[in-house]
């Protein structure tokens, strides 16, 4: 018996594809999801892809056998799924270059990538060009360009079902490693008709298929912050809430650089850059706005200080990962009354709503970067044309300790669309840009806490630090915003300690 041709050139373009989706949210718990993830990732696969259509067309016109194909099909299972059991101790080790070195991302995925994904891919690229080999033998020569086009177009339409099947169902449903696991096993499920008669393989599939069925192991179970309270990975990213032995909680999504939410039991403060969040929106009436948006709001750590000092606030807490408002509710003790919570990328959201906000807080990050569209003239166009009268934006500008760069884009960019932008150096790698077409008074902020003895001296505190922002710099807009070229020069400058 042998699978047919079409078969198994689809089955193999759709595990090839979705092997590469699956592949970046395996490295994003230890290196982020960012575009230089994307770009190592698919470089690797292409390049993989490139060697293997090369060594396949060889291996074809020497061994033109449907029993070898099949042979190769099944070790490419076997890799696919050893894949993500060998990929931890790998990655543990590759992400201490993270750790200690600032260039780490690019160079520890990229090495990771190649590792783990360069031998299996091009085993799987060998199948096509190998497929059409045998083809051929089958068909008149008249027929040759017929046959040719419509495996690669299985092929490709494969390649469309994989990509979509795991980055919608497969990965948010199974997960990562049982993913893996799943194309995996339908590779050998594929193959196992052609090398039926060779009993050796016979227990490949019968392998994965326990592999499949066993508990889901943790994905990165230890902290030496402390202890990992849960851990999950949604349809956007990786995870995970540390406790400290003092019971303070920490938010960590992807690789674990940044806190992304932190809860301190008895005090909503946290004597980190939220707290500046908190009270920088006052800077223009001393009042606290009637209604507030937090665009990436997390686990809702400043919406938690905005419900516990102004409880007349209505606050929407939007973010493009919707299971971190269920997160933010049992573990960081988000308020259920006055908070709205929107799954949804925050510029689309400003787009679509007909809402005016006396404030917006930005603080959107996908470690390292800021998404390039919230960064641009269009986005703060977009975000003044959404606020009231004395209306405030407050961006948290993330950067190395020491470097101004994006904090001037920013500032400059946000001068062209709002009268006065003023800058707040709350903590070393967090600024807070302030920005209304009303003036900025510090003494505002003084007014608006004074009265609450737990905020006053926060109040005091980043007031004493507001100053006008420095401009002069390039003004991004949806056209050229070169985002990633700033913070990279930023962190290498770092790294170099300039």
């Amino acid at each position: 018996m042998r699978p047919p041709l079409s078969l198994l050139v689809f089955v193999v373009g759709a595990a090839a594809l979705g092997i590469e989706i699956a592949a970046v949210r395996l490295l994003a718990p230890y290196f982020g999801a960012s575009e230089v993830v994307w770009a190592n990732t698919i470089g690797v696969v292409l390049v993989a892809l490139s060697a293997g259509y090369w060594l396949g067309g060889k291996i074809g016109d020497k061994r033109p056998h449907m029993a070898d194909l099949c042979a190769a099909v099944m070790i490419g299972a076997a890799l696919t799924a050893l894949l993500p059991l060998v990929a931890r101790p790998l990655l543990d080790v590759g992400v201490d270059a993270l750790d200690s070195v600032s260039a780490g991302a690019f160079i520890g995925s990229l090495i990771a990538t190649l590792i783990l994904l360069a031998v299996p891919v091009l085993v799987l690229g060998t199948v096509a060009p190998w497929a059409l080999r045998i083809g051929i033998d089958g068909v008149d020569k008249l027929q040759a360009g017929a046959l040719a086009g419509r495996l690669y177009a299985l092929g490709t339409v494969g390649s469309l079902l994989g990509t979509l099947l795991c980055a919608l169902v497969l990965v948010p449903g199974l997960g990562t490693r049982r993913t893996f696991l799943l194309f995996a096993l339908m590779l050998a499920l594929v193959a196992i008709v052609g090398v039926a008669h060779r009993h050796r393989w016979t227990p490949i599939p019968v392998v994965i298929a326990v592999l499949f069925v066993l508990p889901q192991a943790e994905i990165k179970p230890e902290s030496s912050a402390g202890r990992v309270i849960f851990e999950d990975e949604s349809a956007v990213q990786y995870l995970r809430v540390i406790e400290s032995s003092s019971g303070n909680r920490t938010l960590e999504l992807n690789e674990g650089q940044s806190r992304h939410s932190f809860y301190r039991p008895g005090t909503v403060l946290t004597d980190d850059y939220w707290d500046a969040t908190v009270v920088l929106p006052l800077a223009t009436t001393a009042r606290p706005p009637e209604r507030l948006a937090i665009l990436g709001n997390a686990a809702g750590t400043t919406a938690r200080a905005y419900a516990h000092y102004f409880p007349e606030t209505q606050i929407d807490g939007v973010d493009i990962d919707g299971e971190l408002a269920e997160v933010g509710r049992k573990y960081f003790d988000l308020p259920e009354q006055n908070f709205t919570a929107h799954t949804a990328d925050a510029r689309p959201y400003l787009r679509s709503t007909t809402t005016r906000y006396d404030a917006l807080i930005l603080d959107a990050y996908r470690q390292p970067y800021i998404p390039f569209y919230l960064t641009t003239r269009e986005f703060f166009a977009l975000a003044n044309d959404r606020l009231r009268e004395h209306g405030t934006v407050v961006v948290n500008v993330g950067h190395p300790k020491g470097s101004n760069l994006l904090e001037r884009v920013l500032a400059s960019t946000m001068a062209r669309e709002f009268r006065y932008v003023w800058i707040d150096h709350t903590r070393p790698t967090n600024s807070m840009l302030v920005a209304s077409d009303s003036p900025i008074q510090p003494q505002d902020v003084i007014d608006g806490t004074a009265d609450i003895p737990s905020l006053a001296p926060t109040g005091l505190r980043e007031a004493g630090l507001l100053m006008p922002a420095p401009t002069g710099a390039d003004v991004y807009t949806d056209d050229r915003a070169p985002v990633e070229w700033l913070i990279d020069r930023s962190i290498v400058q770092y790294a170099a300690g300039e």
